[in-house]
C-alpha cells in the first residue's frame, strides 16, 4: 500500500471520513508566528510541538488521514476466514512488528501462524503449551513469547518453529499478560497468582532466563507498560487501577511498604481524593496492607511527590469512573494504552455482568489541587456502552497504530470507534466533559461472540477472532 495520501477519495471511501491531506491552511509555518488560531501564543505553540500536537511535527498525519478513509471503506464481505477445527476459541491476536506474520493464541494449547497478506496458513504449533494459550508478544520481527494457563511462558523463533527457544517457569497460576521493554530487553509477565515477574532475556539460555518478582497485588487482571516504559498500569477484577510512576524495572518493590490508598472514582472534572472504607470496594484493597495503622497526611501525599523528584516506582491507586456504575462495583477486564502514551483504554463490566463499557482516560500531569490530596492521573474523556454478550469471557480491544481509532469486539462482530466523526487525534478533540465515542463502522462476519481484535501495524487491515475459533481479516473494498 502506498504510504502517500491519495489526491481524491476512491469510490468506496466513506464520504464522512477525510482520506486526504488536512484541508485546513498550514499553520505555524513561521516559528515566530504561532498563528492567529493558537491560544497562548508562541510558548503554547512550542509546548504543543514538544507534546507532538502540532501538524508541523507530525507529517504522517496526512497519511493516517488517508488510512482512516480506507478503514471506513472496509466491508464485511471482504473478510477472509482463517480457521481449523481443532484449536478452540481464539483468545488473542498479535502481528509481528513488520506486519508479515499474524499469530493466534488458541484455547486448545495451539498457536496458529498466518501470512496476513496472502491469508495463507504458515504453521500450527499444536502443543505450544499444555493448557490454554492466553497472550502472544513479539520481542522483534523474529522472536516472540507466549503465555498459558499451564503457568509457563515460552519463547519462540520464527526461523526455527519446531522447538521452543526456552520455557520460563516462575508463576504459580495462569499467566495472562506479556509486555516487553525494548530498551532493557526485559520481559514482563503477569498472572492470576497476582505476581508481576521480570525476565532478563539478555541472559537467556535453553534452561530459561534469570527472573525476579517485581510486584504483587490481589485480583490482578491485566498489566501494561506505556510506550516509553515510564509507567506500569495494572487493572484488577475488583475495579482498581494501579499506576506505577517513574518506572524502574530493575528495582523490585516491597509491596508491604506501600500503605493502602483509598480513592474515590475518577471524574471528568475533579481530582481524586482519599476516602474512608465505603462503597463497593470497602471489603478489600488490591495491595497487601502493612500494620502501620491509619494513613497519615504525609503518607497520603506520597504519590503526588513525583512532580518534585519523588522516588522511582511511586504507586497510585485509582477507581476509574465508569458510566452507569457509580453506585456499584465493576471489573476491569481489558486494558490497553494509546500508542503515543496519551491515554488508556479500558473494557469494564459490572459485577452483575448486566452492563459493559469501553472507556478512554487521558493521562494528566501536574501538581495536586490540595497538598493532602494525590493528583488523579486519569480523566475520563470518552465512553460507549457495549453489547454485553458472551458474559464471562474477556473481550480484548485495541487502538489503531496511529491512535485515532479503536477496534472493539461487539457481539458477533467488531465496531470501529473514533473520538469524533472525522477520526481526529485525541489531543485535537479533547472534550471538557466525558463524551460518547463515535461509531465509524460495524463489521459482522462471525457466527459466535468475538473475543479479540487487532489492527495490523503496517497495512490497512484488521483481524478478529471469536469463541468458535474463526479468525477473520478485513481489508478495504476497491
Amino acid at each position: 500500500m502506498s504510504k502517500g495520501p491519495g489526491p481524491e477519495p476512491g469510490p468506496g471511501l466513506d464520504p464522512g471520513l477525510d482520506p486526504g491531506p488536512n484541508p485546513e491552511p498550514a499553520r505555524h509555518s513561521d516559528p515566530a508566528d504561532p498563528g492567529p488560531g493558537a491560544p497562548g501564543g508562541l510558548f503554547a505553540w512550542l509546548r504543543g510541538r514538544c507534546l507532538g500536537r502540532g501538524a508541523a511535527v507530525d507529517p504522517a498525519r496526512d497519511t493516517f488521514g488517508a488510512m482512516t478513509g480506507l478503514y471506513g471503506a472496509i466491508q464485511p464481505a471482504d473478510s477472509v476466514s482463517l480457521s481449523t477445527r481443532t484449536h478452540g476459541a481464539v483468545f488473542n491476536l498479535e502481528y509481528s512488528p513488520d506486519g508479515s506474520v499474524l499469530t493466534v493464541a488458541c484455547e486448545q494449547t495451539e498457536v496458529l501462524l498466518f501470512d496476513p497478506i496472502s491469508s495463507k496458513h504458515i504453521k500450527t504449533l499444536s502443543e505450544a503449551h499444555e493448557d490454554c494459550v492466553n497472550n502472544i508478544r513479539f520481542l522483534d520481527n523474529r522472536l516472540f513469547a507466549t503465555c498459558s494457563d499451564d503457568t509457563t511462558i515460552a519463547l519462540w523463533d520464527l526461523r526455527k518453529l519446531n522447538t521452543k527457544v526456552c520455557t520460563l517457569h516462575g508463576h504459580t497460576s495462569w499467566v495472562k499478560n506479556i509486555e516487553y521493554d525494548t530498551n532493557t530487553r526485559l520481559l514482563v509477565t503477569s498472572g492470576f497468582d497476582g505476581n508481576v515477574i521480570i525476565w532478563d532475556t539478555n541472559r537467556c539460555t535453553e534452561d530459561g532466563c534469570p527472573h525476579k518478582k517485581f510486584f504483587h497485588t490481589r485480583f490482578l487482571m491485566r498489566m501494561r507498560l506505556t510506550p516509553d516504559c515510564s509507567k506500569m498500569l495494572i487493572s484488577t477484577s475488583s475495579g482498581y487501577l494501579l499506576i506505577l510512576h517513574d518506572l524502574d524495572l530493575n528495582k523490585s518493590l516491597e509491596v508491604g511498604s506501600y500503605p493502602i490508598l483509598r480513592a474515590r472514582r475518577t471524574t471528568s472534572s475533579s481530582d481524586i481524593t482519599s476516602s474512608g472504607s465505603s462503597g463497593p470496594r470497602a471489603v478489600g484493597s488490591p495491595c497487601h496492607q502493612n500494620n502501620s495503622g491509619p494513613l497519615s497526611e504525609k503518607t497520603l501525599s506520597r504519590p503526588s511527590q513525583r512532580e518534585g523528584g519523588s522516588p522511582r516506582n511511586s504507586l497510585e491507586v485509582l477507581t476509574p469512573e465508569v458510566p452507569g456504575e457509580r453506585d456499584r462495583g465493576n471489573c476491569i477486564t481489558s486494558l490497553q494504552l494509546h500508542p503515543k502514551g496519551w491515554a488508556t483504554l479500558l473494557r469494564c463490566s459490572s459485577n452483575t455482568d448486566d452492563q459493559e463499557w469501553t472507556c478512554v482516560y487521558e493521562f494528566q500531569e501536574g501538581a495536586p489541587v490540595r497538598p493532602v490530596s494525590p493528583r488523579c492521573s486519569l480523566r475520563l474523556t470518552h465512553c460507549i456502552e457495549e453489547a454485553n454478550v458472551g458474559r464471562g469471557y474477556i473481550k480484548e480491544l485495541c487502538f489503531s497504530p496511529d491512535g485515532r481509532m479503536i477496534s472493539s469486539p461487539h457481539g458477533f462482530g467488531i465496531r470501529l470507534l473514533g473520538f469524533d466523526a472525522h477520526c481526529s487525534e485525541l489531543v485535537d478533540c479533547l472534550p471538557r466533559e466525558a463524551s460518547p465515542l463515535r461509531e465509524i463502522r460495524s463489521l459482522y462476519s462471525h457466527n459466535d461472540v468475538v473475543l479479540t481484535t487487532k489492527f495490523s501495524p503496517t497495512h490497512c487491515q484488521i483481524a478478529s477472532g471469536c469463541l468458535s475459533g474463526r479468525v477473520s481479516l478485513y481489508q478495504p473494498k476497491f
